[in-house]
């Protein structure tokens, strides 16, 4: 870290000026260069199967993300260079999105997995280096090593547990910034107008409209829910406006959600989806959460939904699946589904899913996403056969040709 200084003085009043008893106003900079640090885990399953493939062939890890750039993990079983023989395995990082001279620290680890954690290290965190971090040039650049391990030893190490190696690595992206002097520091509180809205709501006070769902009355302010959701405004104030605001009548849904979709608009948060419900189980909250995100679809509420898909993405399960998957598809959630339909593909939840209920509601109302998931299905079970024969497949060349995988939607 290095601090440049600037003085500035009356360039009228001559070099009298100089005169170090003279008071000169001094300001101050500081240039920080630090890393962003992250780490991914790689496990190759299959590394008997692996080996033969080819020297120079690999397996690859799926793309992660570290200091805003992208990164993969390439295993050469039967090594990268032809010179080794296929004598030892190699193993390698490179950038695996746009980039030029992305500089970074690495480390490699080859886990131990008796317990002893004698881990294989190869690292540029924590020591001196002569030249500095390593510098990518462009996409598919890579550091690593050719010689990483003798693969007669490795066969024979802990490092190798039911035929599967766990690899660990490191990335420290090596970012700088300049900061100036602070003649200050207040401490301002995080915005709480979710609050002070919600206690409004809580408070029953001012409410100009009513609504009636599911045989239960929700008092409201027609200005809040205009503000927060166009088709509230639309409903509320617009040409076609509801006449009778003293009571309007909700149709198709039940009332804790909409309790819920109100509960946001005023707090911008999620309620607690069991006390909303009355039943403490991670079901009746992913139901929620299911109801609440075509409720949100509805009254064009974008954060809502995007937060139930956030929250449906983390409670993804066998008995729920394929309701969620439904409800991807018919609200075009796209990464939630995504999410469920490499859930379902999985060998171990296959048959499980398709004995539910929702599994029976998923054909009948989405005959088309069966396709899809098909799909998933042969891809795992090419990538649980050849993936280790076809290491190369679905890979992007550089201009250099070196090939970057590319993250599977």
């Amino acid at each position: 870290m290095g601090t440049i200084r600037f003085s500035s003085r009356d360039l009228s009043a001559g070099p009298a000026s100089l005169n170090p008893s003279s008071s000169i106003p001094t300001t101050t900079s500081t240039s920080i260069t630090e890393t962003v640090n992250g780490s991914h885990e790689f496990k190759v399953d299959g590394y008997s199967l692996s080996k033969g493939m080819g020297i120079g062939k690999y397996v690859a890890s799926d793309t992660f993300y570290i200091g805003g750039y992208a990164w993969a993990i390439y295993f050469y079983p039967d090594g990268k260079s032809s010179e080794d023989n296929a004598s030892y395995v190699s193993l390698f990082i490179a950038l695996a999105s746009e980039g030029t001279d992305v500089r970074a620290l690495f480390e490699l680890t080859l886990m131990d997995q008796s317990g002893k954690e004698r881990h294989k290290v190869h690292s540029h965190f924590g020591r001196a280096l002569e030249s500095g971090p390593y510098t990518l040039k462009y996409r598919g650049s890579m550091w690593g090593y050719k010689r990483f391990y003798k693969r007669t030893q490795l066969e024979t190490s802990d490092f190798l547990k039911d035929d599967t190696l766990l690899i660990r690595c490191c990335v420290g992206v090596v970012k700088s910034h300049t900061e100036g002097p602070k003649t200050y520091t207040i401490a301002v509180p995080p915005s709480n107008i979710g609050q002070h809205f919600g206690k409004l709501l809580d408070s029953g006070k001012r409410t100009d409209v009513n609504f009636e769902v599911d045989g239960e009355i929700c008092a409201s302010h027609k200005i809040v829910l205009a503000a927060r959701s166009p088709v509230f405004r639309a409903q509320l104030f617009g040409p076609m406006k509801d006449q009778n605001t003293q009571c309007i009548k909700v149709e198709d849904m039940e009332a804790p959600v909409f309790k819920a979709l109100i509960h946001f608009i005023y707090w911008d948060a999620l309620p607690d989806m069991e006390e909303l419900v009355g039943l403490n189980s991670k079901w009746a909250s992913t139901l929620m959460a299911q109801h609440l995100l075509a409720a949100a679809d509805r009254y064009a509420l974008e954060r809502l939904r995007l937060l139930c898909e956030a929250r449906l993405c983390e409670d993804v399960a066998i008995n729920t699946v394929a309701t969620t998957l439904a409800l991807a598809e018919q609200h075009q959630c796209i990464q939630l589904k995504s999410v469920c339909l490499k859930f379902i593909a999985l060998p171990e939840n296959l048959k499980a899913v398709m004995q539910t209920d929702g599994f029976e509601y998923l054909k009948e109302s989405c005959p088309s996403v069966i396709t899809e998931l098909l799909q998933y299905v042969a891809k795992n079970g090419e990538h649980s056969v050849i993936a280790c024969t076809h290491g190369n497949d679905n890979l992007d060349s550089d201009m250099n040709g070196r090939r970057v995988k590319q993250r599977i939607h």
